[in-house]
């Protein structure tokens, strides 16, 4: 494996298991506290593997959002990812790639194919489907410590760049909140990074939200 090879992963399992935590785990649990804590300082930007003009605005946006005073961190994550009501912008791939808008769809149930076929196995609460943005990073994070760059890539060009972007616009629009506005913009600047090193073609796949 090239040095470059070995950067670009490095690159994504620091970044992928950063951004995956942040869309998976409420700000107040055990793995993403210690990761706001260390976001509400916008110095962090100068070590954040990807670097872009935008990265110095965002950074200060998502600090403070970690003192929004309208909206507490953990008030958005609810309103955000669990609810009650109808979520502004659904974090799982198949309600953009289902006709039906549907969790556990097709594509989850591909991706669940694909998953067993490499032996890939994530610990989710029950009946949480695997197609969640934040589960996807973690995944692509896990694959890229174990140093299997072509998972990696078949991950990003099939199960998750063909539906993120959208996912991304829509949360960047409706999250009324500046860290999670943040958050998506991080997230597209990121992906667009790792999308630099795919060898193989994103899959083209009909969007329905």
């Amino acid at each position: 494996m090239s040095s470059q090879d070995s950067q670009r992963l490095a690159v994504i399992a620091l970044t992928g298991r950063v951004l995956g935590v942040l869309y998976h785990q409420a700000p107040q649990s055990r793995d993403a506290a210690p990761l706001y804590a260390s976001l509400a300082n916008p110095d962090w930007a100068v070590e954040w593997p990807v670097q872009v003009p935008e990265l110095a605005d965002i950074a200060q946006r998502m600090a403070e959002g970690c003192n929004y005073q309208q909206e507490t961190l953990n008030e958005a994550f609810q309103r955000l990812f669990i609810g009650p009501h109808a979520l502004p912008a659904a974090p799982w791939g198949s309600v953009y790639l289902d006709k039906e808008n549907v969790l556990f769809g097709d594509s989850m149930i591909e991706l669940r194919r694909w998953m067993r076929k490499h032996e890939i196995g994530v610990e989710l609460d029950q009946n949480e489907p695997d197609d969640h943005i934040g589960t996807l990073l973690m995944m692509c994070a896990w694959l890229a410590e174990q140093r299997q760059p072509q998972r990696v890539d078949e991950l990003l060009a099939w199960h998750i760049l063909p539906w993120a972007g959208r996912f991304l616009e829509l949360f960047i629009e409706k999250a009324n909140h500046p860290f999670y506005q943040g958050l998506g913009e991080l997230t597209c600047l990121t992906l667009a990074n790792w999308r630099e090193g795919l060898l193989i073609p994103v899959a083209s796949k009909e969007l329905y939200l």
